[in-house]
């Protein structure tokens, strides 16, 4: 990774891009310091210590500490997030969404316009839901209509801004530009998350233990993170053979090829959906008076994430049961509506290509759906593992600082792969094209 930072700075165009980048993500952070009119700093900081390990962390960590300070940027680029992938389930359900995404730049363009209103809607429902419920909790100096709308109106703003930000980066930076955002809040935390992770294991305790317990964080913290990197990583190749075939007066084809299916294909997306699902009503819970000792309480207590995995109270785990079944099922439903072996299949068989003893046709979507739901389930369980051990670890030794483990690692660990694959992409190209001009 450093030997590619390196290199690219020592290639003017791309260390512009970087310059860029950087340049961009430091008004991201700057943006993140700046609170919203209004609100009481204070409140707001003893309300979130009191809901600390609740739902809203995981928030915070998707915002680099933006949400809980209240800052202008609390929403970040969430609302871009949710959007896009509401945006992608409606191309599978609205037959025209799906044509446009098939008409190339110009159809995506048009999808692009739509996620972006689509991401101002929903910053403007988010914002007026955190505005109320925030002023019904007395976080306000003053709970008026006034200070409600200059909320709502300061966390759009601040939410459309960062989405121009990352099109920005996108577009004359390097990598994804919401991708990047996104990382660099995650990022942010990190800093803290281990002090304070370290403090919880170390603070008392004699120079022995203290060294034990230092030793065994950062060896649990590096598996993680090559366990990570192994399952974004991971890609199972199907061998495809392309027959001969006579193209007006040549013989084309005959070369061989793959199909490379990734192991984890949904990436981070099913965790994504299976934690949204289930705080979402923790949430909106925290903002109102609930009582917890009825039935209605009861399940808010066991799907709020700070309850799992707690030895003192197992019945809550149930949460983390239903948890683990939803990133399963979201990995085959995402992974169902991105990659479909029957168009693969007769793709494959136009171009005259086929799997090596399998058949043309349907024996060949029938083999690759069931490759894939073989690799889809590994890659399922790889997501488990990676996002269990930090809740497992939280909940017996109620540690609530640890934002960087879990969604927060494989955000981080994609993005970084993906950003790099980028730059030594733009260093091969400019590499051929300095060869072809000398």
């Amino acid at each position: 990774m450093l030997t590619t930072l390196r290199n690219a700075f020592k290639v003017k165009d791309i260390r512009n891009k970087l310059y860029f980048t950087i340049f961009m993500l430091i008004i991201v952070r700057a943006g993140c310091q700046i609170p919203v009119p209004g609100v009481n700093n204070s409140s707001i900081v003893n309300f979130m210590e009191e809901h600390s390990g609740d739902a809203f962390n995981f928030f915070d960590a998707m915002t680099g500490g933006s949400f809980m300070s209240m800052s202008i940027f609390a929403l970040n680029i969430t609302p871009y997030i949710t959007s896009s992938i509401i945006m992608q389930l409606l191309t599978i359900a609205i037959p025209r969404l799906e044509e446009l995404q098939k008409d190339g730049e110009d159809g995506r363009k048009v999808i692009l316009k739509i996620t972006r209103y689509l991401t101002v809607g929903l910053a403007v429902f988010e914002s007026l839901a955190i505005a109320i419920g925030f002023g019904r909790s007395g976080l306000y100096e003053e709970f008026t209509w006034y200070y409600v709308a200059v909320t709502v109106i300061t966390l759009t703003a601040g939410s459309a801004i960062l989405m121009w930000i990352g099109e920005q980066i996108t577009e004359y930076g390097v990598g994804n530009g919401i991708s990047i955002v996104l990382l660099i809040n995650i990022v942010s935390s990190l800093p803290d998350d281990l002090r304070e992770l370290f403090t919880r294991f170390t603070s008392g305790q004699n120079v022995l233990t203290s060294v034990f317990a230092v030793a065994v964080i950062i060896i649990l913290i590096v598996a993680m993170v090559a366990f990570t990197v192994m399952l974004q990583e991971a890609i199972r190749r199907i061998p495809v053979q392309y027959a001969k075939r006579v193209q007006g007066r040549k013989m084309v084809g005959g070369q061989s090829s793959h199909i490379p299916l990734k192991v984890n294909t949904a990436g981070v997306i099913p965790v994504i959906f299976a934690s949204s699902l289930l705080m979402t009503p923790v949430v909106i819970a925290q903002f109102f008076n609930v009582d917890y000792s009825t039935i209605g309480g009861k399940i808010l207590l066991t799907l709020n994430s700070g309850n799992w995995c707690n030895p003192q109270e197992p019945i809550y785990s149930i949460g983390f049961v239903i948890y683990c079944v939803l990133i399963i099922l979201f990995a085959y439903f995402y992974t169902s509506i991105t990659f479909n072996p029957v168009e693969v299949a007769n793709n494959m068989k136009k171009q005259g290509g086929f799997v090596t003893g399998i058949r043309p046709g349907k024996p060949t979507s029938d083999y690759l759906q069931k490759i894939l739901n073989y690799i889809v389930f590994i890659g399922a369980v790889g997501l488990l593992i990676v996002c269990a051990i930090p809740i497992i670890v939280s909940g017996i030794f109620n540690v609530s600082h640890m934002s960087f483990m879990g969604t927060s690692l494989i955000i981080i660990v994609g993005v970084v792969l993906e950003t790099l694959n980028q730059i030594e992409s733009q260093m091969t190209v400019r590499s051929y094209k300095g060869f072809l001009n000398d």
